[in-house]
């Protein structure tokens, strides 16, 4: 098997997503660590402009967005199962959910005062400043907006108790057997739980902390470190993979060969532009040419992603 590289750094939520469903999945990985903020010297190149954290290298193909690299988890290591057979539907919609909708709040809820200070204690204060702009233009142009924190803590008792009552019954897991939407919901409550400002809002909840602890207890897999410049060896080094013949007609008319541009439409809108060479209901895969990664295919999941022709 190809190895699996994780671009990532070890403060991001969705990173530990990624991390954890490797550890579930048994998986070795070589992790290598990226700049929490742009610029990304050496993720660029791989992506072709794309900047959320994570990103799944294989070979010289490049997965974005952890809905994407769980469905590609379970293409490299089929059993134990993220989208357990007969509650794909309803893991995929509840993860979906947890990483618009809760992921909404808890920015909100992180990013307070309060919390910001605590979690901001190390940085200088150009550091803080930089950082804190950063993230304004990742969260520009795009439709997601940020949740006032007054909405955010009236909403938050009604998800947190919906999910206290259903593990109240005594399952172990949210949906029978641990799935996609475990990983997802977990994420969040490692963001949250992070500070003694934010913790409360999960350590209220027993039978959730006792949910989260059980996740955790999946762990991380087995990394290995790996440069940036290493992996982008790696890529210029391999040949993209083929894709399976299928009868799917693209609802926008986009067909292989197009010349395109592919975006995210919640925040970090940037495109990413080449030669569209796969569609299915899930994904779409563009391919690109750069001098320092060679031939890059960067897949991306169909929900939450925009196309268009150059």
């Amino acid at each position: 098997m190809t190895a699996l590289i994780l671009h990532h750094y070890p403060t991001s939520p969705f990173a530990e997503k990624a991390r954890l469903m490797l550890g579930f999945k048994g998986l070795a990985w070589h992790s290598v660590n990226i700049p929490p903020m742009m610029p990304k010297p050496d993720l660029m190149p791989l992506t072709g402009g794309y900047r959320k954290t994570p990103v799944l290298q294989i070979g010289a193909d490049v997965y974005c967005d952890t809905a994407l690299i769980a469905r590609q988890l379970d293409k490299v290591q089929p059993t134990p199962a993220l989208f357990p057979a007969g509650k794909e539907a309803v893991v995929a919609a509840f993860a979906g959910w947890v990483d618009s909708v809760v992921f909404q709040h808890a920015v909100s809820f992180v990013f307070q005062p309060e919390s910001a200070a605590v979690r901001f204690s190390r940085f200088t204060e150009e550091q803080r400043n930089a950082f804190l702009a950063d993230r304004a233009k990742l969260f520009s142009g795009g439709a997601a907006s940020r949740l006032p924190i007054e909405i955010a803590r009236h909403q938050w008792p009604v998800i947190m108790g919906r999910v206290e009552q259903q593990l109240s019954a005594g399952g172990e897991f949210l949906f029978g057997v641990p799935s996609h939407a475990d990983f997802s919901l977990a994420h969040i409550c490692w963001f949250l739980l992070a500070t003694p400002v934010t913790s409360p809002l999960i350590e209220g909840y027993p039978n959730v902390m006792a949910w989260f602890k059980r996740v955790q207890a999946f762990g991380q897999g087995t990394p290995t470190e790996l440069s940036s410049g290493e992996a982008l060896e790696k890529a210029k080094a391999a040949t993209p993979a083929g894709f399976p013949e299928i009868d799917f007609v693209d609802p926008s008319g986009f067909k292989a060969g197009d010349q395109v541009v592919v975006s995210a439409t919640d925040y970090g809108v940037d495109g990413v532009a080449g030669e569209l060479v796969y569609t299915d209901h899930e994904e779409i895969v563009v391919r690109r040419e750069d001098d320092r990664a060679g031939t890059v295919q960067v897949h991306f999941p169909r929900m939450g992603f925009a196309i268009k022709a150059v």
